[in-house]
């Protein structure tokens, strides 16, 4: 039995505590053990080597164990195992390149990053390897260094063949090179492997970027981001947390659909989101990217101390259990230092706002008008256009959320028939013309499958067209015969002009504006939520729409009412913002404050 299935044998029986990332992705990586995942195979003698090296020639340098072999606990070997074991099926070649391991203060992540340091530089067989230890401050970096350094000093079998240095330590063999390097000592290198420490304390996005693109000339590369959490937000933390969150949700979500729909299909439908773009999974699908997660999965458990090793996987072995007793009955009398532990010692963040909905919560493949679902190009706005007519709609309710001028903007339209309790809803999203490929290519979005298919319009030059997005209001009244006998819309940035239009063209007193605040908001959320889990909003499985709903966070406010926000809401110029967009599900919320609000003249109406 492999390291990677005797530790989920113990996470499965309850024996370890782990948390909900941690069970997603060990879950996962025994599920590809099993079976045929066609780009990839697992490797155990590869997946064991750098196990064997470390275990062979790295030594405690500190401690009653000093000068005695390390020894790996069952965590630590697991997660190389798979960080090592899984390759490319046509070349052999290490699946993984990066990972990135959260996990509290003191469970033994500076002599990883050592051990690590030196397998790569020594036992990897790369020629003239470049290994770099990272971090913000130069002083941080070198305890990685410093501490394989003291290994190499200690081993007579690592004396023989490392040289020393106080710069950089060599391997003569093969050319390669160890070396410590701060924020202000990166230059032009050729990595082969980057153990980036303390990456919460990060500031500036580009020494991760760096680093990461230092790799690229390198056949079977590796970078390693390990962390606590922090206190410093709106930074590459945080969008690699986010990132590596999403990779594993896609892990959840390809387990989930196995067991729905078989490994076959769901090993087309992966193919079939790479190839088209099309919305098949949630979160992010890529096999490149390898993320460990130990956190509380709530806040109240750090007062739990069965709970406690979720966070901390070496507590008891590594991580003094007592110490920790001691942190916490501290921090229940000192509210400053309970911040600090919270933080760093389980790796909770401090935020006020949370996730609205799950994926299973939004998911609805229902279509509309339609008995089976269309595939490939077939799969567009113009099929579900012709399938919205043709449910014989004759009143609706539109709602729209403008935009900046050069971001992305939605509108949509919810109909219902009598005697069916479902709200259908035809949506259309618009972005600047210049910045379509360019976002698609930076945000890793697939806004120009989006425009190929119908889902999304775009307006000449740099800037969204607010006539643009009126003009499918008339068209939409005009082609599919449906009366807007009501709409709402944010009046954040409508001007005189665009009101008018709406009265001249839709009736005078059809559009109202609805204000973006929670006593507006918080009742039609809760509703809208409850509605999307049971089904009943019915919204063609448009990539868009679920795109948006799935972004969306709130901010609860001290009477308990929510409102709609960006994810990274509250950092200033967040990166996460930027990229994960809402405003689908803002326009979708803003219909149903006006559904909610004529919902008896409505119902007479159909």
């Amino acid at each position: 039995m492999t390291y990677i299935e005797q530790y989920w044998e113990k996470i499965k029986s309850g024996e370890i505590n782990a948390c909900r990332k941690v069970k997603i992705v060990y879950e996962y990586l025994v599920y590809c053990l099993h079976h045929d995942m066609v780009w990839f195979e697992f490797n155990e003698l590869k997946g064991n080597k750098p196990i064997e090296f470390i275990e062979t020639f790295c030594r405690n340098t500190q401690g009653r164990n000093f000068g005695k072999p390390l020894k790996l606990e069952l965590f630590q070997k697991a997660r190389r195992q798979a960080t090592f074991g899984f390759v490319h099926k046509d070349t052999g070649l290490r699946q993984y390149t990066e990972t990135m391991l959260v996990e509290g203060r003191k469970n033994g992540k500076t002599t990883e990053n050592a051990c690590d340091s030196g397998f790569m530089l020594i036992g990897d067989g790369e020629g003239s390897a470049e290994c770099y230890a990272v971090a913000t401050k130069k002083d941080q970096a070198l305890k990685t260094y410093n501490e394989f350094s003291k290994m190499v000093s200690l081993d007579d079998d690592l004396k023989k063949y490392v040289v020393n240095g106080k710069a950089q330590i060599e391997y003569p063999s093969t050319f390669s090179f160890m070396r410590a390097l701060g924020s202000k000592d990166l230059d032009s290198f050729n990595a082969h492997f980057v153990v980036i420490d303390e990456l919460a304390a990060i500031k500036k996005r580009s020494i991760y970027d760096d680093m990461k693109q230092s790799t690229s000339s390198r056949d079977q590369p590796l970078v390693s981001s390990i962390s606590t959490n922090n206190f410093v937000r709106d930074n590459i933390f945080d969008a690699q947390y986010e990132y590596a969150s999403q990779v594993i949700d896609f892990m959840e979500d390809f387990l989930k659909k196995s067991k729905k729909y078989g490994h076959e299909k769901v090993i087309e439908m992966v193919k079939q989101q790479e190839r088209t773009g099309d919305v098949l999974f949630q979160g992010i699908i890529d096999f490149e990217f390898l993320p460990f997660i130990y956190e509380l999965d709530d806040r109240n458990e750090w007062e739990d101390e069965s709970c406690w090793i979720k966070a901390n996987p070496g507590l008891g072995p590594i991580k003094k259990i007592e110490t920790l007793r001691g942190y916490v009955r501290k921090a229940k009398k000192d509210l400053e230092f309970r911040a600090t532990v919270m933080v760093k010692d389980f790796n909770m963040k401090e935020n006020a706002t949370t996730r609205w909905l799950l994926w299973e919560d939004l998911e609805n493949l229902e279509l509309i008008g339609l008995n089976e679902r269309p595939q490939g190009d077939e799969f567009c706005y113009g099929t579900f256009e012709k399938a919205f007519k043709s449910m014989g709609f004759n009143y609706g309710i539109g709602c729209f959320d403008f935009a900046e001028t050069t971001d992305l903007a939605a509108a949509k339209i919810l109909c219902m028939r009598e005697n069916d309790p479902n709200i259908y809803v035809l949506s259309m999203y618009w972005i600047p013309e210049d910045y379509v490929d360019s976002r698609t290519e930076e945000d890793k979005i697939p806004y120009r499958t989006w425009v190929n298919k119908g889902f999304m319009r775009t307006c000449q030059g740099y800037k969204v067209r607010k006539a643009d997005i009126l003009a499918w209001f008339q068209e939409v009244q005009d082609k599919l015969d449906i009366y807007i006998f009501d709409g709402g819309y944010d009046p954040w940035h409508v001007s005189e002009t665009e009101e008018k239009y709406l009265q001249n063209n839709f009736g005078k007193s059809t559009w109202k504006p609805v204000r973006q605040g929670p006593h507006t908001l918080s009742g039609p959320m809760h509703e809208l939520k409850e509605d999307l889990k049971a089904n009943i909003v019915v919204y063609n499985d448009n990539p868009i729409d679920k795109w948006c709903l799935s972004n969306i966070e709130v901010k609860t406010d001290t009477n308990g009412n929510i409102q709609p926000v960006k994810p990274g809401y509250g950092d200033k110029n967040s990166k996460i913002q930027n990229k994960k967009k809402i405003d689908g599900a803002v326009a979708l919320i803003i219909g149903y404050v006006r559904l909610k609000e004529r919902w008896d003249d409505y119902q007479n109406m159909i």
